[in-house]
C-alpha cells in the first residue's frame, strides 16, 4: 500500500521521530477511510484530484474539525502526494491549489505580575530545605530569565556563572545564547550550589546537570512540570500551570515594562521578531482593559440617577 511505503519512507529516509509518523499513519488513515468509505484496501491515491481534496476538507470543517486541525491534515496529505509525485510518478499533487483559511492565533495565557510574585514570595511546602531551595530557584529563574523546559532541564553547571551574572543556554536547534542574570538570583544560585552538596554530593564528583534530584541525577521535564505546577496551583488564574506559561509572563511583563523588543527576542532565543510580537499583542490588550476600566471618557455614562443611558440615535 502506498501509504505504507511512505510511512516507511518517512522513518527511514527522512528520521522522523514516531511520534511524527503515527501522526502521519492516523490523518492519512482518515483521508483513506473516507475517500474508499472504509474499504481502505480500494484506495487509488494515484487517481485522487483537487475535488476530492477539497470534498474532504469540507467534511472535516462540517464535522466540527478546527482549522488548525485541518491545516495539519492537509499537510499530511500534501507531504504524502510529494512522495508520490517524486517517487511513483504522479503527474502532479492535488493540494497545490487548496488554499486553507489560516487558524485565528490564540494569545498565550500568562499569570498575572501580582500573582507572579505571591508565587515566589511563598514558595512551595517541599520536606526538605534542599528541595525547598531547588524548587524556589527553579521557579525564579524560569520568571527571571524565560528559559524553556528544555532549556532549563538541560543547563549544565558550568554554564551558569554567577560570578559574571549570565547563563550560558543550548536552546532550539543546538543554538547557543547567553541570558543575563541578576544579583538576586545569583545569590540564591551560591546557595543552591552549597547546599547541593552538602545534600547529594557525597561521592565528591562535580556535577554536570546544574538542577539535579536527591540522588544527583538530572531532573527531567516531567519533575519540572510537576515542581511547577505544585507551585502555582491554587495561587494564579491561569488555566495552565506549566513552565511555559511562566515563560510567556517573562516576555509579556518585560515587555509591559518597556524592554525593547528585539532585547526580548534574544533572550527567549527566537529566530524571527514575529514569534516574540505576540507578546506585545498581551500587552496591548491588557492596556486597553485598564483604560477602559480606569478612564472616566472611557466608561459607560451614567444619568443623574445613576443608570446607564440608552444609545441615541439622534
Amino acid at each position: 500500500m502506498l501509504i505504507d511505503d511512505f510511512l516507511k519512507y518517512l522513518q527511514i529516509e527522512l528520521n522522523k521521530s514516531a511520534h511524527t509518523v503515527e501522526s502521519y499513519r492516523h490523518d492519512l488513515r482518515q483521508w483513506a477511510e473516507f475517500e474508499t468509505q472504509g474499504q481502505v484496501d480500494e484506495l487509488r491515491p494515484m487517481e485522487a484530484t483537487s475535488a476530492d481534496i477539497r470534498l474532504y476538507m469540507s467534511h472535516l470543517a462540517s464535522t466540527g474539525h478546527s482549522a488548525a486541525t485541518i491545516r495539519r491534515k492537509a499537510s499530511a496529505l500534501r507531504g504524502f502526494f510529494r512522495y508520490l509525485v517524486r517517487f511513483k510518478g504522479l503527474e502532479g499533487n492535488p493540494l497545490d491549489a487548496l488554499r486553507l483559511a489560516r487558524p485565528a492565533k490564540r494569545l498565550p495565557q500568562v499569570i498575572a505580575p501580582a500573582q507572579m510574585q505571591r508565587v515566589l514570595d511563598e514558595g512551595g511546602d517541599e520536606d526538605s530545605p534542599f528541595l525547598a531551595l531547588r524548587n524556589s530557584l527553579i521557579m525564579e529563574m524560569l520568571y527571571q530569565t524565560g528559559l524553556r523546559s528544555s532549556e532549563l532541564t538541560g543547563l549544565l553547571d558550568a554554564n551558569v556563572d554567577s560570578r559574571s551574572g549570565r547563563i550560558k543556554v543550548l536552546g532550539k536547534r543546538a543554538k547557543e545564547r547567553y541570558v543575563p542574570i541578576g544579583p538576586g538570583l545569583c545569590s540564591m544560585i551560591d546557595d543552591y550550589r552549597a547546599a547541593r552538596a552538602g545534600y547529594c554530593g557525597e561521592g565528591g564528583e562535580p556535577f554536570v546537570a546544574f538542577f539535579v534530584k536527591k540522588t544527583g541525577e538530572p531532573i527531567k521535564y516531567r519533575m519540572l512540570n510537576y515542581i511547577v505546577h505544585r507551585h502555582l496551583d491554587g495561587k494564579v488564574n491561569s488555566a495552565r500551570r506549566s513552565p511555559h506559561v511562566i515563560r510567556h509572563s517573562f516576555a509579556t511583563d518585560m515587555l509591559s515594562a518597556g524592554a525593547d523588543l528585539n532585547a526580548v527576542k534574544t533572550l527567549l532565543g527566537h529566530e524571527s521578531l514575529d514569534t516574540t510580537q505576540i507578546y506585545t499583542h498581551i500587552s496591548i490588550s491588557e492596556l486597553q482593559h485598564n483604560y477602559q476600566l480606569a478612564h472616566p471618557r472611557a466608561q459607560k455614562k451614567e444619568d443623574n440617577h445613576g443608570n446607564q443611558n440608552p444609545s441615541n440615535p439622534l
